[in-house]
C-alpha cells in the first residue's frame, strides 16, 4: 500500500483510507461481525486510516470501530468528527443541528474518546461549520484538546476557503474532508490548490459517488427501502437515468483497461494531487480488496483525457444532498 503524509507534520497514512459510515445502517442493514472483519482485513492490506464520526449510528459507529481496533490501536490513524447534533428525523429536515461552541467541542471529544475506548484521537474534524460560532472559537477549543493530549491533529469538513484560512491562523489544520469524485468535482474550483498550498491533506469522502460509480447500482430498486440514498437527488427520477449514462461509459472504459469502475474512479482521484486521500466506504472485504488495488492502476494521459470527456466538471445531474442539507456545505 502506498502512503501519503497527513498534513505537514503528521504520520504517513495509506493512500486509500477506509470510511466506516456505511458500517452503520445508513445504506441499509449492516452486520457488526462483517464490519469488524473488514477493518481487520484493511490493516492486513496496509490500510491504516480509519474515518468515523459521532453522528454515524448515533455514536454506535464509533463504538464499533473502537471494538474493532482494540489491541491494534497503535497500528491505525484514527479520525472522527463532531458538530452534527441529532435533533429529529431526516425526513422532516430536522435531522441535526450544528454546534461548534467551545463547550460542546470539549463535551463531544470526551464522549468520542469514551465510545472509541482510546486515550487520544489522531485526527479530530469539525464535521460541519457552525455559522453561529466564529471558526476561531471552535478551532481554539480544538487546539486546547491538542494541548491536553486528547487530540493529535485537527481537521475541518466541508469548509469554505476563507474559513480554512481563518482556522489555519489559529492552529495548523492537517486535513480538509470534502466530497470529491468523478461526479462531484466542485473542489477543483479552489479547495484543491488552497489545501495543497497550505500543506493540508485533502480527504475525499464519497469518492465512488455513494456507490453509484461502482456500476453495481442499476436501479433505485437495488437500494434497500431504508437506504438514505433514496432521498438523494442524484438517485431520484430522471436524474438517476442520466447519471447512469455516465457510469455506463465509465464501465466501458474500465473493461478496456482490465479494471473495475471503482478502481478507475479511485485511481483518477489519486492523480489529482499527492495530498489527496480518498476514503471509500467499504462494508465488505471483497470491495475493500478491490478498492485497495486501485493504488496500482496506472492512468495514461490518454486515459485522463478520456475521463475528462466522460465526467467533465458538473457532469452529474442533481444536487449532492437533499435541499435541507445543502446549506451546511462549504461553510
Amino acid at each position: 500500500m502506498k502512503t501519503r503524509k497527513l498534513g505537514t507534520t503528521g504520520p504517513n497514512v495509506s493512500a486509500i483510507g477506509l470510511g466506516c459510515m456505511s458500517m452503520s445502517p445508513v445504506y441499509g442493514p449492516t452486520d457488526d461481525a462483517t464490519s469488524t472483519a473488514t477493518i481487520h482485513r484493511a490493516l492486513e492490506l496496509g490500510i491504516n486510516f480509519l474515518d468515523t464520526a459521532d453522528i454515524y449510528g448515533a455514536g454506535g459507529n464509533e463504538e464499533l470501530v473502537g471494538r474493532a481496533i482494540k489491541g491494534k490501536r497503535d497500528q491505525f490513524v484514527l479520525a472522527t468528527k463532531f458538530g452534527n447534533v441529532i435533533k429529529g428525523s431526516w425526513a422532516d429536515g430536522k435531522g441535526y443541528e450544528i454546534d461548534g461552541t467551545p463547550a460542546y467541542v470539549k463535551r463531544a471529544a470526551e464522549a468520542s474518546l469514551r465510545r472509541l475506548g482510546v486515550e487520544t484521537i489522531d485526527l479530530y474534524y469539525q464535521h460541519r461549520v457552525d455559522p453561529r460560532t466564529p471558526i476561531e472559537e471552535t478551532v481554539g477549543a480544538m487546539a486546547e484538546l491538542v494541548k491536553e493530549g486528547k487530540v493529535r491533529f485537527l481537521g475541518l469538513s466541508e469548509a469554505a476557503p476563507e474559513t480554512i484560512r481563518r482556522a489555519q491562523a489559529v492552529h495548523p489544520i492537517a486535513a480538509l474532508q470534502t466530497e470529491y469524485s468523478l461526479w462531484t468535482r466542485d473542489p477543483e474550483d479552489e479547495l484543491l490548490s488552497l489545501t495543497e498550498g497550505l500543506g493540508i491533506t485533502f480527504v475525499a469522502y464519497s469518492p465512488l459517488g455513494r456507490g453509484f460509480l461502482t456500476g453495481a447500482i442499476k436501479s433505485v430498486d437495488d437500494l434497500a427501502q431504508d437506504d438514505w440514498r433514496r432521498t438523494n437527488p442524484r438517485f431520484q427520477g430522471d436524474n438517476f437515468g442520466k447519471n447512469l449514462e455516465l457510469v455506463e461509459e465509465l464501465r466501458a472504459m474500465a473493461r478496456q483497461k482490465g479494471v473495475t469502475p471503482a478502481q478507475l474512479a479511485l485511481a483518477w482521484l489519486l492523480t489529482r494531487g499527492e495530498h489527496v486521500v480518498p476514503i471509500p466506504g467499504s462494508r465488505r472485504i471483497e470491495r475493500l480488496v478491490e478498492n485497495a488495488a486501485a493504488t496500482h492502476v496506472q492512468l495514461t494521459e490518454n486515459d485522463l483525457h478520456r475521463l475528462e470527456l466522460i465526467a467533465p466538471f458538473g457532469a452529474a445531474v442533481g444536487e449532492r444532498y437533499p435541499e435541507t442539507m445543502m446549506g451546511a456545505l462549504n461553510g
